[in-house]
Formats: structure tokens, sequence, C-alpha cells
């Protein structure tokens, strides 16, 4: 194939545009009226850091690349090399099928099996859905095995607003817990910590030229809508990064250099944290034939565009 992220599937939806990719199914941009709101990468590059990447079935790091099911022990494929990980599932890098592209939205399936350390296969299904401005991203896993298993989902876009340095903007983000980094590996302890008193604490707002993260948060407090969000503010406009209650945990990953704009701010809405194989905390547990949907989104509520 030409490019490492396949064919380009763009949706339109009046003055709001969104690109997706065919291999990974990933978000590789989406802007209003021209101005940009997700990080993007040229369609002949690596998505950078995981920009705009699928994570099924499981989000964030397996440490060791090993775990356990059903009492059978199971080696991953170690694809962080340097820690010696399994990391951000297993449909990162494959070529997913188009099931329906109209002019707003877009339809993308791919089947796992036959993969190591992974033994009951599934059926995964991604919606985009582009409105004039907000993005609805839609996940579905199907399990297609004979056994019960667990599974996560997660996601890895990188959102800026315009040409503002990301050093500038403002991120609000109501979790009261948090699990810090504990080992050279970068699988959080699982004790839990509370926020309160702490750099951790953004339920108020913090700016992200004073944060150095890559961290999992919990303890997420619903709006009346009955879903989390995440807030990420400049001036008069706000990015409102909002999923399902399924999505429980939500990584905060601020690399110093993505794309050539410096800082970059991923929010990562997850359904479990990092080494869920091993700790079970919040897989969703799906028996043969069952499927789960849950969704995630981006709005952005401003006077640009």
């Amino acid at each position: 194939m030409a490019n490492p992220t396949g064919e380009q599937f763009e949706l339109i939806r009046g003055n709001a545009r969104a690109v997706v990719t065919e291999i990974g199914a990933g978000l590789r941009a989406f802007e209003i009226g021209g101005v940009p709101y997700l990080e993007t990468f040229d369609a002949e590059d690596e998505p950078p850091k995981g920009a705009g990447q699928v994570l099924v079935p499981w989000p964030n790091r397996t440490k060791g690349a090993r775990w356990t099911f059903d009492g059978e022990p199971q080696e991953l494929a170690v694809t962080e090399e340097g820690r010696g990980n399994a990391i951000h599932g297993l449909v990162r890098h494959k070529e997913w099928q188009l099931l329906e592209h109209a002019e707003s939205s877009i339809t993308l399936a791919c089947d796992i099996a036959d993969e190591p350390g992974w033994p009951v296969p599934l059926h995964t299904v991604i919606v985009y859905d582009l409105e004039p401005r907000e993005l609805t991203v839609t996940h579905q896993v199907r399990n297609d095995g004979e056994r019960a298993i667990g599974v996560g989902v997660g996601t890895h876009p990188y959102f800026r607003i315009g040409d503002v340095p990301t050093d500038e903007l403002t991120l609000t983000l109501q979790a009261s817990r948090v699990r810090p980094y504990v080992d050279a590996e970068q699988v959080p302890n699982e004790e839990e910590q509370d926020v309160e008193g702490t750099e951790y604490d953004l339920r108020s707002g913090r700016n992200v030229g004073g944060l150095d993260l890559d961290t999992t948060f919990s303890g997420l407090t619903a709006a009346d809508d009955g879903r989390h969000h995440v807030l990420l503010g400049h001036g008069t406009t706000t990015v409102d990064v909002w999923s399902d209650p399924d999505f429980r945990w939500v990584q905060v990953f601020t690399p110093a250099e993505l794309t050539g704009r410096g800082r970059a701010i991923a929010i990562e809405p997850m359904t479990c944290p990092a080494d869920a194989l091993n700790s079970g905390t919040d897989l969703i547990t799906l028996e043969p034939g069952e499927t789960w949907r849950g969704s995630w989104g981006v709005r952005v509520h401003d006077e640009i565009g």
C-alpha cells in the first residue's frame, strides 16, 4: 500500500470536515471553517505517538505483554520494544473494511482473530458521524468466539484550538483520582490516589503549559447529561471531549513535541485502565455472540468559523 494509513476517507457537514484512515480506522483530521481542532499528520507518515488511533481490545499497556485467560498463560506480541509491553491493542495497523461511506458519516469494521496471546475472536465496528460542530464516534465490539472474554476500548486523539500554542490552553478535567506511573515499564500502580492538593487536580482548570502528564485519571464526575466531559479552552473557544458512562477512565498525555508545533495534548477516553487484562479492572465482559456499544465525541463551542 502506498502509505501507512491507506486510503483517506473525507467527511463533510456544512463547514465541518474530518478525515478517517483505512489502516487503523484512525481519525486524522477534524476542523470547522478551516480551523483545526485535532493535531494532524501527512497521510504518507505513520501516526506520531499513536495520533488518532483506535485502541481495541485494550487501551494503554499490558505489562510484559503477558496475561492469563481462563487459567491459560497468554503472550501477546511486544509492541513497545523499549519497555517490553503490548500497547494499545491489536487493530491500529490493520486494514479495516469499508461498510458504508456517506457524505458526513462512515462505518468501518475489523476482525480480530489468530493473534498471538488473544484467544477469542472479536468483530469490531466503528462509526464516525459528523455534525456541523461535533464529531461522534461509536464503537462496537462483538464476541465471535465460544468463551466469554473481557475487553477494553480506547482512543488516542491529540486536540488543539487552531494555531494557539498548546501551552496557552486551559485543561479542565472532573476527575477525583489518579494512577501515577510507578516503574520503568510505565504501568500505573493499581492503587488510586486522591487528586486533592496535588498537581493532578484539574477540576478547576489548569494551564497546559504547567503540566507534564502521561497519566491515568478516574473518579470521573458525570454531567447532567450522564456523560463525562473534558474541556480544553482558550478565550471564547472550548473543545468538549465527551464520553459515555462506560468510558470510566481518561489518559492525558502532554508530549513536548509531536508534529512541529511544540507541546501537544492527547485526551484519551478509555473503558478501562492500563494493564486491565491482568487486573480485570473495568473490563467489559462479552458472552459468546454478545455486542457492546459505546460512544465518545468532540464538540466545539466558540465564535470562530
